[in-house]
């Protein structure tokens, strides 16, 4: 039986292997049809923010504190909704960090996919991050922000939205 075994971290990934799966199966008219459809998608779901740009914290995990890096789809999706990664020179997809450096950078606001208030937002050690002390929240939830797909487009604009929505 032939297999074939896709990774799909990146948004590019989606596309590419897309079109792969098109050719292996003898449907590249309608896969290159699809690629070309969330490829329009992303394109007009992703915003050009002007000079406002919010440093944007995506946590994974605080206990250690693990973020993504440039590597991953989800800072992507945080660029290409108007925001900035502040450890996006992590080539990695993620990548652990210290909360002082997390401190040192200053988000002005924390991605988390916690319902509510994060559980580390009322440790004391987390105090230091100003982001926490103010309560500066970004909740996403759903598997549109688990990994590339064809609703990315959807998560980029929801994401877009909130960005636009929050403080300055």
């Amino acid at each position: 039986i032939a297999a074939v075994r896709v990774s799909i971290d990146r948004i590019d990934d989606l596309l590419r292997d897309a079109r792969l799966l098109g050719r292996l199966t003898g449907r590249e008219a309608a896969a290159d049809s699809l690629a070309r459809v969330i490829a329009d998608s992303l394109a007009a779901a992703t915003i050009n923010p002007g000079a406002r740009r919010p440093a944007v914290f995506i946590i994974v995990w605080d206990s250690p504190p693990l973020t993504i890096g440039r590597g991953s789809f989800l800072h992507e999706v945080v660029e290409r909704a108007g925001g900035r990664n502040i450890f996006g020179d992590l080539a990695a997809s993620a990548g652990q960090v210290s909360i002082e450096a997390v401190a040192d950078r200053d988000p002005d606001l924390i991605l988390t996919s916690a319902d509510g208030l994060p559980r580390f937002a009322g440790r004391p050690e987390w105090q230091v991050v100003r982001a926490v002390r103010e309560r500066r929240f970004l909740h996403v939830q759903g598997s549109a922000f688990d990994h590339p797909s064809p609703r990315t487009p959807g998560a980029i604009r929801a994401l877009s939205r909130m960005l636009a929505e929050a403080p300055p």
